[in-house]
């Protein structure tokens, strides 16, 4: 729905932009633009930024560390008209990680670059956890089984649980915490898909709205700390406008404003619950369901996944607030996107109104948005109003070309909330796949420079109390901190090898393949009993052709995996990197057989048509059938699921018919059977007719809720 600004608000909101126009061209210059160049004889590691707009500092400071170091130590201190440094104390294969600290006479700059010399490949990429709301899950089946055989593919080990969207956060968090601990050192990451429960947290305002955005903001966090105690026993707090936001003790919501440690675990979510796309206040939803969204989505991160589209490696920046007194929100952009593309290759925007105009023509593989927000808008980035606000149903259908989103504006940080804009960029048709609230605190993502993924990028950020800097980081270590997304993504993407193919040979198994379009070194093949791994790799280097044979084990037992390997260059340094893997089936073909799109069939046996029922006892029944088998049957009252899903026969529940309105209802059952194919009983009408105790007569009185945040855009 659309927000509007108040009159006073929206006056502020323009004397503001009269001032931060001048300030926006300098807000470069609160990062160090560095990016580096790399050769092997001799090692060296060169680095080189722009000098800055604003005058010539008094001086650089490189400094250098382990990946794994927690302080930079003593750097090398550099004059302020230098804009290079070499470092040829390096070793071919190993990564460093630098820090470049600029002192200027009223502001300092830094920026961070993650570089080596061939860095070697990473196969094994450890266990990520998928927890998926078994909302959709029946829908979903083909696609989140393709969703799990891309993440075997890129080295890792799923663990998959399903929950229900009204479990509590800390059984939702007890079986994340038991698959850590039966294996700390390879648990690595948690991908939240759905509307799998949310926690909140804290007594905390990061865009600064006191007291009507201040209290318990959205925490998934929470699921990335696995030995912190959370408590929710002290904060009390009721002052912001929407009641999401309270935070009182005994409520469910925690006490914690900053992770009670460090966390272990990256996370990221993907939930398009609450996103209905309205155009509107209170207008019909514009947006597709949200089972299709999901469905959208999956297919778009598959097709990332397998090069199916490839952006230009490039950035693009619009900023609102400019300086800002030294936060320099899009500095975040610049600093990181630097060690990406190079700076000569981050388009700023200066037009106000020109954002999503561009994103919607022009695709970048990287996108910054900063201005004065509401919950589904950020104005400056659109074309709506006086102060160009862009709306999440703007972005959606511009279907803005951008993998990789960050945005910054009030209140949209919260992004539990209806119609938010950062899970809008998820909902985009083609592209968007990831989406973070950056400026308070800025992210750190420069490690993705040299293919690690942004999960890593999230637990480095939500982690930062001090290593990674900035001149002001608002908000840093917050428990608000999050990834909408896949937390298992990856800037670089090589082209699989396709049609792997396993057939039974005199000397072996006979693996063969069709060539990766991109230009490789060469393939590895792996093994493993299943689909589903862990695959061992069969060739110890790699190989040139097209084939290979393997001589351990049968082709009918074994699923076997190919990779294409290429050395990838950037402008952070040289790493291997590894395609997706391509599969074949046991057996020596390279799918698995075709699954049928026959629906079910499902018919409601009670109550009959028309009848007329009380009680908290009334017996809801539907039989289903179908030749692949019935996987679920969901019951409707009046379009909402009634009674979780009914996964064995005979396919029934006791319905309490008390909790409904007296009058006319519609049931109807979904039945969903193996393949994820779906199909629906054709409704019943019922009339609920309850008594009420000591009352002949009823009455209703309306209410209504106005969604906090729609006049608040600064």
């Amino acid at each position: 729905m659309q927000k509007k600004f108040s009159a006073v608000l929206g006056l502020v909101l323009g004397l503001a932009c009269g001032a931060i126009q001048i300030l926006a061209d300098d807000t470069w210059d609160y990062a160090v633009q560095v990016s580096a160049q790399v050769q092997t004889s001799p090692p060296q590691i060169a680095l080189s930024w722009p000098q800055d707009t604003y005058a010539v500092p008094n001086s650089y400071t490189v400094y250098r560390k382990a990946p794994n170091d927690t302080s930079w130590g003593s750097g090398v201190t550099v004059s302020g008209a230098t804009t290079s440094y070499v470092d040829s104390n390096v070793t071919v294969g190993t990564a460093y990680e630098y820090q470049v600290v600029k002192t200027a006479g009223t502001y300092t700059g830094y920026g961070y670059t993650y570089s080596g010399i061939n860095v070697p490949l990473t196969e094994s990429r450890g266990k990520v956890i998928l927890v998926v709301d078994n909302t959709y899950a029946s829908y979903l089946t083909n696609s989140l089984t393709r969703l799990q055989q891309d993440l075997v593919g890129d080295g890792w080990i799923v663990l998959r649980h399903d929950v229900n969207r009204t479990d509590s956060v800390s059984s939702v968090k007890s079986l994340i915490v038991a698959d850590y601990n039966a294996d700390p050192v390879n648990v690595k990451a948690v991908f939240l898909f759905g509307h799998v429960p949310v926690p909140y947290s804290g007594n905390i305002v990061p865009d600064e709205h006191v007291p009507n955005h201040q209290g318990a903001w959205p925490a998934d966090v929470y699921y990335a700390d696995m030995t912190g105690t959370w408590t929710d026993n002290s904060v009390n707090i009721t002052s912001a406008d929407d009641q999401r936001n309270w935070n009182v003790p005994g409520d469910g919501k925690f006490d914690q404003s900053n992770p009670p440690n460090p966390v272990q675990l990256e996370v990221g979510r993907v939930d398009f619950a609450n996103l209905p796309g309205q155009t509107t206040w209170n207008g019909p939803a514009t947006f597709p369901s949200e089972q299709d969204l999901l469905q959208q989505y999956l297919n778009k991160d598959h097709a990332f996944r397998t090069k199916a589209f490839d952006l230009p490696r490039r950035g693009l920046v619009y900023d609102q607030f400019g300086v800002h007194g030294g936060e320099a929100f899009s500095a975040s952009a610049y600093r990181n996107f630097a060690p990406f593309f190079t700076a000569a290759n981050v388009t700023t925007l200066t037009n106000a109104g020109t954002w999503i105009a561009t994103l919607s023509s022009n695709a970048y593989l990287w996108a910054y948005g900063a201005g004065a927000g509401a919950y589904n808008g950020i104005s400056g980035i659109g074309t709506n109003g006086a102060y160009n606000q862009g709306y999440t149903t703007d972005v959606v259908s511009a279907d803005t070309k951008a993998v990789f989103v960050m945005l910054f504006g009030s209140w949209l940080g919260d992004w539990d909330s209806q119609d938010n804009i950062m899970r809008g960029i998820l909902a985009t048709p083609s592209y968007g796949l990831t989406c973070s609230w950056s400026g308070r605190p800025h992210w750190f993502c420069q490690h993705m420079g040299l293919g690690e993924t942004i999960g890593y990028s999230t637990r480095l950020t939500q982690n930062n109390t001090g290593l990674y800097q900035t001149q002001i980081n608002t908000a840093a270590n917050q428990i608000h901190i999050a990834l909408m997304g896949d937390p298992t993504l990856r800037m670089h993407i090589v082209a699989p090898p396709t049609g792997v193919t396993a057939s039974a040979g005199s000397a072996g198994s006979l693996v063969a393949w069709n060539a990766s379009p991109d230009s490789v070194l060469g393939y590895y093949v792996y093994s493993a009993p299943t689909p589903a791994g862990p695959f061992t790799r069969l060739t110890g280097s790699l190989l040139a052709g097209n084939g290979f044979t393997d001589t351990t084990t049968t082709a009918a037992t074994a699923t076997y995996m190919v990779r294409a390997v290429k050395l990838e260059t950037t402008p952070s340094g040289s790493y291997y990197n590894a395609s997706e893997g391509a599969f074949s089936a046991p057996g020596g073909s390279s799918t698995p057989p075709p699954v049928t799109t026959t629906p079910p069939t499902v018919a409601l046996t009670a109550p009959a048509n028309n009848a007329a029922v009380s009680g908290s006892t009334v017996t809801v029944s539907a039989t289903a059938s179908d030749a692949l088998g019935i996987a679920s049957v969901q019951v409707q009252l009046d379009g909402t699921n009634l009674g979780a899903p009914l996964t064995v026969a005979p396919y029934s529940l006791t319905w309490d018919t008390t909790t409904a309105a007296n009058g006319s209802h519609n049931l109807a059952a979904i039945a969903t059977d193996t393949a994820g194919n779906q199909a629906t009983a054709t409704p019943v009408a019922i009339l609920v007719n309850n008594s009420v105790p000591g009352s002949s007569t009823t009455s209703s009185t309306n209410s209504s809720t106005t969604t906090a945040g729609n006049t608040y855009w600064v």
